[in-house]
């Protein structure tokens, strides 16, 4: 991890990242969803699946806060 990138490149990346984590996001919460329907009777499964859908979310809006400066800070 030692490459020097510019900053057109670390924006690249950072919004790879938030792509990433926004799909991620949407996949735990449908399995999270799928779970708590099935009634699988796993309900641990359904809350690992809900916890990480959170997680995710918290990356992703911090993502869009380095990308975005205070543009979210009025929607909370």
């Amino acid at each position: 991890m030692t490459d020097v990138v510019d900053s057109d490149e670390l924006m690249r990346r950072i919004q790879r990242a938030r792509a990433c984590a926004a799909q991620e996001e949407r996949a735990w919460r449908a399995r999270g969803e799928e779970l708590g329907r099935a009634g699988t009777g796993d309900p641990g499964a359904a809350r690992d699946a809900e916890v990480r859908g959170v997680a995710y979310g918290v990356v992703l809006r911090v993502l869009d806060e380095i990308l975005t400066p205070g543009r979210h800070a009025a929607e909370d």
